[in-house]
């Protein structure tokens, strides 16, 4: 860019071509005060091998030493040593480490837990019943170190809770039970739905796995760690725990079904979620966006009618919810 400014200066002033492609001229007096003082670069100079270095022939023997049967499991200080002991001199044991490592021979000895390598889920829903994204939540109990749990599966494209119950404790037989009547309930037919959730041991159970299989239910999995893969059954579980009557304690397990019972009803019919153009879960879920959208845009429109002059840049729209919601959605390609 800065070139360009150079070649276009005889006949185009500076403060024109460096306004035009957006750079600072003091930046550019400094780039050109520069190549005067300095000049063009220059292409790196190859660096003569040392004096002291081993020739080719030497690297080989070397290399076919370390390689042969009586030193293949030897570490090269063992062959150092020994080849000293029998009177011989090649190299340091520096050397023959930084030879084995030019030829990628060179890696931890022992026997070491190695951790796999977890792809990132990306998962696309375009409708209801599509993707479903489960966790499992602590609610405190009446007591200090006592805790419930609440089980809640979400629907990814309308935010609806489809299915939750509470438990005293995290059981892979309650959540086999709870995600067999939500499928139940919603129709879902076989190979149609991905279930979303992280690597909790209900999560990963036996029984759960061999239940989603028994259904034609897609399985997916957070990586560890990454509480970003399952943002959306974290949000709602703020969503849960900042409402204004969300309890400090709750004094039972039936206390607690009580209050999910009601605030899961306000949530799905009631809540205007800001990621659904401020529709409820329920009206997105079952198909209702478009007549209200309708209306909503009716609406707008009879009050740009009476009172133009209010809307400066342009008459109002309606927002819709999005037709696409993803975990992960790919990576754009950067542009060349």
């Amino acid at each position: 860019m800065m070139d360009a400014i150079e070649q276009a200066a005889p006949g185009v002033d500076v403060s024109t071509a460096c306004r035009a492609l957006g750079v600072p001229r003091a930046s550019f007096y400094r780039y050109r005060d520069r190549q005067r003082r300095v000049g063009p670069p220059r292409p790196p100079s190859r660096r003569p091998p040392p004096p002291r270095a081993l020739s080719g022939g030497e690297r080989d023997r070397v290399l076919d030493l370390l390689h042969g049967d009586r030193f293949v499991d030897a570490a090269p200080a063992q062959v150092y040593a020994t080849l000293l002991d029998e009177g011989q001199y090649l190299c340091s044991v520096r050397t023959m480490y930084r030879l084995l490592a030019a030829n990628d021979e060179v890696r931890e000895r022992r026997q070491q837990c190695r951790h796999p390598t977890y792809s990132k889920p990306e998962l696309l829903a375009t409708g209801p019943n599509q993707v479903w994204s489960w966790d499992i939540t602590k609610l405190k109990g009446p007591v200090k170190g006592t805790w419930l749990c609440l089980y809640v599966i979400l629907d990814i494209y309308s935010r609806a809770v489809v299915g939750w119950t509470v438990g005293y404790r995290e059981s892979a037989a309650l959540a086999e039970r709870l995600i067999r009547q939500t499928v139940r309930k919603q129709g879902i037919p076989r190979d149609r739905l991905t279930l979303h959730a992280d690597r909790g041991a209900a999560m990963k159970a036996k029984a759960v796995i061999e239940l989603l299989a028994d259904l034609g239910v897609t399985r997916s999995h957070s990586r560890p760690q990454q509480s970003n893969d399952n943002p959306f059954s974290e949000a709602q579980f703020k969503t849960l725990k900042y409402h204004h009557t969300f309890p400090d304690r709750f004094g039972s397990i039936q206390d607690a079904r009580a209050f999910c019972r009601a605030f899961f009803g306000w949530y799905n019919t009631e809540h205007r979620h800001s990621g659904l153009a401020l529709m409820t879960p329920h009206q997105v879920h079952y198909g209702d966006t478009a007549a209200i959208c309708a209306a909503r845009q009716a609406v707008l429109d009879e009050g740009h009618r009476r009172h133009p002059e209010r809307f400066v840049r342009k008459p109002p729209e309606a927002p819709a919810p999005p037709a696409a919601v993803w975990i992960n959605p790919p990576a754009e390609p950067k542009a060349s």
